[in-house]
């Protein structure tokens, strides 16, 4: 589905038939993903659903814009505001996001708290709340930035998955690792050097005091193998009203990708408690 929004596309994918009587799942990919990425896990979830994946301005098959105004923190959730609007006539809707798309989503849920019904957070985080920590990260973004505009998209993805979090998808047989990475060979020059400087860890809003605004039971996963936002999570769940951080057995960063039976197990189990009682039985 294609949706525009202030001039610019929005690609919106609807992997199986949906039904408006249901309640509606948004998936957000992490950067450099896109909508597909959740394929897999969408088609194993209970039918009781509808289910859509976002592509993220920048990404996939969503418009690459050159103004960096569609990039930021604010455009992004009027962004996700629109798309939901679209499928659920203004009703809630529940948030998977993850790592990047969990910031995403997070950014959504605490502006818009009553328009959410579910919230899961894959390997996310609130934000920086340190000053200098803040500043340290937003440099740190601004110098990839400069690679991606300096080298190939090729180098960067290769530069981008050597990282100590995704070292355990070294795991993979070689075949996998380069048909993972040849999928975002596909990905703009513009589109990840503008999100990078406008959606920024270094430069988002730290969510930390608004977590208890989130009026619904949130759960965060995180791999246990990832053990930096193994930690920021176990810190922030803390700070929602209502929250639970699971821990995926012998996973790193992205656990629908590495652990995806438990991930889809741990994300059934949620949506089936959304369910009115008579239908759970």
């Amino acid at each position: 589905m294609e949706l525009f929004f202030k001039g610019i596309k929005l690609n919106v994918e609807i992997p199986k038939e949906f039904d408006a009587s249901k309640d509606t799942v948004i998936f957000i990919h992490g950067f450099t993903g896109c909508a597909e990425d959740w394929f897999p896990i969408i088609e194993q979830l209970p039918d009781s659903f509808n289910y859509a994946a976002i592509d993220l301005i920048g990404h996939g098959k969503s418009d690459k814009p050159v103004n960096p105004d569609y990039y930021t923190t604010e455009s992004i959730i009027e962004q996700i505001k629109f798309i939901k609007d679209k499928l659920t006539s203004s009703n809630p809707a529940i948030l998977i996001g993850y790592s990047m798309g969990g910031r995403a989503a997070l950014s959504f849920a605490t502006t818009h708290p009553k328009e959410i019904k579910g919230l899961i957070l894959e390997s996310s985080s609130a934000g920086i709340k340190n000053d200098a920590e803040r500043k340290k990260r937003y440099e740190d973004d601004l110098n990839l930035v400069q690679f991606i505009h300096d080298h190939t998209m090729e180098e960067f993805i290769e530069l981008w998955y050597d990282q100590e979090m995704f070292n355990t998808q070294r795991r993979f047989s070689n075949d996998k690792i380069k048909k993972l990475h040849r999928k975002k060979y596909d990905n703009s020059k513009i589109g990840l050097m503008n999100i990078l400087k406008g959606f920024s860890t270094g430069i988002m809003p730290p969510l930390h005091d608004k977590l208890k605004t989130i009026p619904v039971k949130v759960v965060l996963i995180s791999g246990e193998l990832d053990s930096k936002y193994t930690f920021i999570n176990s810190k922030i769940v803390r700070g929602f009203h209502k929250a639970k951080h699971k821990v995926v057995k012998n996973s790193g960063h992205n656990t629908h990708l590495e652990e995806p039976k438990r991930f889809v197990e741990i994300v059934t189990n949620y949506l089936i408690q959304l369910l009115p009682a008579q239908v759970q039985k």
